[in-house]
């Protein structure tokens, strides 16, 4: 997804972004941005990393097991 945010503002470490044809605001850390200024046009890609998110699926998964095992009285040892 490819999203266009315009920085309308900057407030403290944030800044306020009108994202969308909608411009919704939303306040985003400044210095998670390129260097910019008030006005410019931002593009913005949002995917998602199945990859990370697979791992960090089996990192809960085997952590819940831990869990359980040691509530069963079993060793978990990994």
């Amino acid at each position: 997804m490819n999203i266009k945010a315009v920085i309308d503002r900057f407030e403290g470490s944030k800044a306020v972004l009108l994202v969308g044809d909608q411009e919704i605001g939303v306040a985003w850390p400044k210095q998670l941005l390129p260097e910019a200024k008030e006005g410019d046009i931002l593009a913005i890609q949002i995917t998602v990393d199945v990859a990370a998110t697979q791992q960090a699926q089996a990192d809960v998964d085997a952590l819940f097991e831990q869990i359980v095992r040691r509530n069963n009285g079993e060793n978990a040892k990994s």
